[in-house]
């Protein structure tokens, strides 16, 4: 199950980088179309439709990087196994489930990982090998040995 953690790290940050991607993207052709209307228009419609392009480009830019950001700082938390993670992740895998294809494939794995019992137990204890005590194989018992040497002897 640390595999499976560890993968949907992964997935995670490559999904939240490929959103971000996608913001600044955004921001750089509103960017480029703005200072293309605002060379060619005329001076009146200049001053009006290139900001209101540019402002456009940088409130969606902003948007999509405000999308990106908790999956990659979930992804990172999954992948450093920190127990806040979880409880972000399994939100972040329910909302997923409406990106379909590839964000449903996610949400679906990171479901799985994150509700498993196992998941949880790694997760809860930082990716350290947790048993319970009753697992641990019990000591014979010693037989009964006196602190001190009986008056008598």
């Amino acid at each position: 199950m640390r595999e499976h953690i560890r993968i949907l790290g992964i997935l995670n940050v490559i999904m939240g980088c490929f959103v971000a991607l996608i913001g600044v993207v955004i921001l750089i052709v509103t960017g480029g179309v703005a200072g293309l209307v605002t060379a060619t228009a005329s001076a009146e419609d200049a001053g009006i439709s290139g900001p209101v392009l540019a402002a456009i480009g940088v409130g969606v830019a902003i948007f999509f990087l405000v999308i990106a950001a908790p999956a990659i700082i979930g992804g990172w938390g999954l992948i450093k196994f920190k127990p806040w993670a979880r409880i972000l992740m399994i939100i972040l895998s329910v909302l997923h489930l409406f990106h379909i294809p590839l964000g449903t494939a996610l949400g679906v794995y990171g479901l799985w990982v994150l509700l498993s019992d196992e998941g949880k137990r790694l997760l809860d204890t930082g990716g350290r090998v947790y048993l319970p005590p009753a697992a641990y194989p019990s000591a014979p018992a010693a037989p009964h040995q006196p602190m001190y040497p009986p008056p008598n002897a």
